[in-house]
């Protein structure tokens, strides 16, 4: 959903900080929308597909992972584009969230120059698989 432009990446990270962090590092072309909750991101995908979903692996009690199985099994959210973004680091973390439909895995602490080029690598991929 690219309004004026700019991107429209959905944030799902229960970690305020991150949050902060995040909304921080992107710049005026990336608008975020952060969903603290599982339930909450749902219904934020049910408003509006992003053009990115970026999501941790644990969010409070519930798991990023499942999401990213939920988005995969829709096919309205098929070719939604995620990035894992966690501190979960070895290669069974990275393997487990490739196999749940992750796109991308970026391991905290974050860079906020990589993290904008990422969102944009993934939305530019989105846009070249609809033409």
């Amino acid at each position: 959903m690219q309004t004026s432009g700019r991107l429209y990446a959905l944030l799902v990270d229960a970690d305020l900080e991150v949050c902060l962090r995040m909304q921080q590092a992107l710049d005026d072309s990336i608008m975020l929308r952060i969903a603290t909750t599982i339930a909450e991101a749902r219904s934020c995908l049910a408003e509006s597909i992003p053009d990115v979903l970026i999501c941790e692996v644990r969010i409070g009690q519930e798991s990023g992972l499942e999401l990213c199985r939920f988005i995969r099994d829709t096919p309205a959210l098929y070719n939604l584009p995620i990035m894992v973004l966690t501190s979960f680091s070895t290669l069974q973390d990275k393997i487990a969230g490739f196999e749940a439909g992750a796109d991308d895995y970026v391991v905290k602490p974050f860079d906020a120059r990589h993290i904008v080029a990422r969102i944009r690598f993934l939305s530019r991929i989105k846009r070249l698989k609809q033409n």
